[in-house]
């Protein structure tokens, strides 16, 4: 019988053998994007944005495992590949074009094996090649769609700073020392600029109270708004736009692109909108908080009340410690 190629790398590479004895999900998946990119040269923070931004797209995964990647069967098995089976031989995926791979040796490319996935990604991406700009072309024949390739290179870059998946803290958006109030706004009326919804939260607060990153992200979108007047526009790891507006300033050297943690300051509490650039005062000062999901489809408006209660009751657990 002969020995895979793959069977020998994984032989060689205990090192990053998947410990099924560790419980922890996040030791789990870095386990396998690490072996992965020992295998295939893919470093793995994009396999791991990727896997994530499949986690917050799909309902059902068809892996049981820690890995949320599901790839399209048709995909996988290939065009008129007349085996509609999740499991089939590496050669019979290949025979159909299909790019189902074998990652753990066993001469099977199994579309519900974690290992299989990780391995099919990443020989997807290595056949475009391995540098940055090679990874979005990659990303883009594979999704074709830019604000899916922009959310994943987004999550990458925040999981390449802080060499960690493990990025769970969250904060509320104004430091709770300072005077401030809310209640629930989402989908109120609005006049300005014609019928609409309220599209967020107002938390209202005195000019110049800082105004906070609530969680890990890159920075996407900063300047004007006639709306929102100075806005600034936050993409998580987690497929969610945060929308901060009205500030009366920036902070300092914020830029577009920036990789943002929970707690950077990156604006002030204003009231500007409602106007061309440099307009303000037609409202209260107030920061305008918004949410927007994308589900690898569309991306919709949702109401961030109840996330702002929770950051809050966080933030005011940290203090108390």
């Amino acid at each position: 019988m002969k020995t895979s190629v793959i069977t020998i790398i994984l032989l060689l590479l205990p090192t990053y053998t998947f410990a099924q004895s560790n419980d922890d999900p996040y030791d789990q998946r870095m386990a396998l994007y690490q072996k992965y990119e020992a295998i295939t040269n893919i470093p793995w923070y994009y396999l791991a944005a990727i896997d994530q931004y499949e986690r917050n797209i799909q309902k059902e995964p068809i892996s049981e495992g820690v890995i949320s990647i599901t790839i399209p069967i048709e995909k996988w098995n290939g065009h008129g590949n007349p085996n509609d089976h999740d499991t089939l031989s590496a050669e019979e995926a290949i025979l159909f074009d299909g790019i189902g791979q074998d990652g753990d040796g066993d001469g099977l490319a199994d579309r519900s094996n974690d290992e299989d996935i990780l391995y099919t990604m990443a020989n997807w991406i290595y056949q475009f090649g391995t540098t940055k700009q090679d990874v979005k072309i990659a990303l883009w024949n594979y999704y074709e769609r830019d604000l899916s390739v922009q959310s994943i290179m987004f999550t990458a870059k925040v999981y390449e700073t802080f060499r960690s998946i493990s990025l769970e803290d969250r904060i509320f958006p104004v430091p709770l020392q300072h005077n401030y109030s809310y209640r629930s706004t989402w989908g109120d009326p609005r006049g300005f600029g014609g019928r609409r919804i309220h599209e967020g939260t107002d938390i209202f607060a005195n000019y110049g109270v800082p105004v906070r990153s609530t969680t890990y992200g890159v920075i996407e979108m900063k300047g004007w708004n006639r709306y929102g007047g100075w806005r600034i526009g936050i993409r998580d790891i987690n497929n969610t736009y945060h929308y901060l507006a009205h500030l009366n300033g920036f902070e300092k050297g914020v830029s577009v692109g920036q990789v943002v943690k929970p707690g950077d300051v990156i604006g002030y509490v204003g009231a500007t909108g409602y106007g061309p650039p440099g307009t303000s005062g037609k409202f209260p000062p107030h920061l305008h908080y918004g949410l927007y999901k994308d589900n690898g489809y569309s991306q919709y408006s949702f109401d961030p009340y109840p996330a702002l209660r929770k950051w809050e009751r966080l933030t005011q657990q940290q203090i108390d410690k």
